[in-house]
């Protein structure tokens, strides 16, 4: 059984991740600091699994704190790295916090990886790095547009600095690009339950759906777009959660180091705003309130994947539907309540 740390795993992603590792029989634990996730999740990970993973609520910017977690765990084989801040509003309005939070965690933990001989390590970045794009589907090779955020130049940065640590460190890297995580495990015991009030589409149409909110923003119907409002790449939680014991297992397999592989991870097909809304309303029966506003600053067009690397490099692709996710986000929208 290999042990795999995992930062940022009570958050939404990293606990469906980690939920994956240890149906897939690692040994995960988990570093958080509890700034954007809740401690109940690792009873959500618990129920789910019937494991309750190691967890150490600290922060990574915490250098010293970081390291004894390395002292106490022994040998680490792998590190799928979540902990970022992620609201692109916020960064706009913060960015300072969003660079020393980000840059400054992802550094300590290189540091610790070159330290400790971690050999496998799979970045969270976000296709957020690609700016506007002149063209779809976006591949690894797309050229890198201006970001539209602090929260994308954060990650631009992330991958930059791996790129450049990949001389220095004797690992290997993935960053994996994914798109737009939406949608919660179907067990029901753990989803998307932010500890700010949610800014991302998905918990802002259960919410309103449920009555948290009066009425669902919708930010733009005039944009160059089918129906005027933003395309995104949807993909379901737990299939994003597979990619990253798929790039585990990907990592685990080469027999060099020093290397760094970009990979998209999306569904390959884009979907408006209002079509996931229109989604939502025919599995539920529900009429989502709604009213149309401004584009919000810092927001991406159109934006959705090409996804023949991750096909070709780690045998993975999606498998639920956009229903799927509308559905089960639904459910975990009622049993959380």
């Amino acid at each position: 059984m290999k042990k795999v740390l995992v930062t940022g795993g009570t958050g939404y992603i990293g606990s469906h991740t980690v939920v994956d590792l240890l149906e897939n029989s690692y040994d995960a634990l988990i570093i958080d600091n509890l700034s954007r996730s809740k401690i109940e999740v690792i009873d959500g990970i618990e129920k789910t699994t019937g494991k309750r993973p190691s967890f150490y609520a600290i922060d990574l910017c915490d250098k010293s704190a970081l390291e004894e977690v390395f002292k106490l765990e022994g040998q680490i084989d792998g590190i799928i790295h979540f902990a970022a801040y992620k609201y692109v509003g916020e960064s706009v309005a913060q960015p300072l916090m969003y660079y020393r939070n980000n840059v400054e965690g992802l550094l300590n933990l290189l540091d610790m990886v070159k330290l400790y001989k971690v050999k496998n390590f799979v970045f969270s970045s976000s296709c957020s790095v690609y700016g506007n794009i002149d063209s779809l589907p976006v591949s690894e090779t797309t050229k890198l547009n201006p970001a539209q955020s602090p929260y994308a130049s954060t990650k631009v940065v992330g991958e930059m600095l791996i790129e450049d640590a990949k001389i220095e460190i004797p690992a290997n890297f993935i960053s994996l690009r994914y798109f737009n995580p939406v949608g919660a495990h179907t067990a029901g015991f753990i989803g998307e339950n932010p500890a700010v009030t949610p800014s991302n589409l998905v918990p802002r149409i259960t919410g309103t759906a449920a009555g948290k909110f009066d009425k669902l923003m919708i930010f733009g119907n005039q944009l160059p777009t089918r129906d005027g409002s933003c395309i995104r790449d949807y993909i379901h939680v737990m299939d994003v959660a597979e990619a990253h014991t798929a790039a585990l297992k990907y990592l685990s397999k080469l027999n060099h180091l020093h290397s760094h592989e970009i990979i998209n991870v999306g569904s390959g097909s884009g979907v408006t705003v209002l079509e996931l809304i229109a989604a939502f309303e025919k599995v539920t029966g529900i009429e989502i309130p709604k009213e149309i506003t401004t584009p919000r600053e810092g927001d991406v067009i159109a934006v959705y994947s090409d996804t023949n690397k991750s096909t070709k490099l780690l045998n993975w692709e999606t498998r639920k539907t956009i229903e799927d996710m509308m559905l089960t986000a639904w459910h975990w929208e009622k049993s959380n309540a």
